[in-house]
């Protein structure tokens, strides 16, 4: 079983470039007004629609579960080293959750994470920790 997504965005190739940084892999089509990501881990097909018109939804926001924090490491210096800007969270209580996370946005404002939990707890965590609420940018040192 694979989960589909499938995103409108007003700028392909800035979209492509985007997630190619993130899943770490090509697309395996790219059209001037349609590409798709296939993804064995995670487990995805990613779509890609051009709508120029398109605005994404503020409320929400995506998330890639990983293993172990050198996945998050991994995904830290793959998002670098493509140059986009990412806010990186150690160690932080998120949602019941004792996490490692690094959040980047798309250029269509969707914001993703990719994370590891490292413990559960009963916590939410503190106002400082929007994530869970909103998928605004959490605080944590930035990268």
């Amino acid at each position: 079983m694979k989960t589909h997504v499938s995103l409108h965005v007003r700028d392909l190739d800035a979209s492509v470039a985007f997630y190619r940084a993130m899943l770490g892999i090509e697309p395996v089509k790219h059209y001037v007004d349609y590409a798709l990501f296939i993804a064995g881990d995670p487990s995805l097909e990613l779509a890609l629609v051009l709508d120029p018109q398109t605005k994404a939804a503020e409320s929400a926001h995506y998330g890639i579960v990983v293993d172990t924090s050198d996945a998050v490491a991994q995904q830290i210096d793959r998002l670098r080293a493509a140059g986009l800007p990412i806010d990186v969270e150690i160690e932080e209580t998120c949602c019941y959750a004792v996490q490692n996370k690094v959040w980047a946005t798309d250029p269509d404002g969707r914001r993703w994470e990719t994370y590891v939990v490292l413990e559960e707890v009963d916590g939410r965590g503190g106002l400082a920790s929007r994530c869970c609420a909103t998928g605004a940018a959490c605080s944590g040192p930035t990268g």
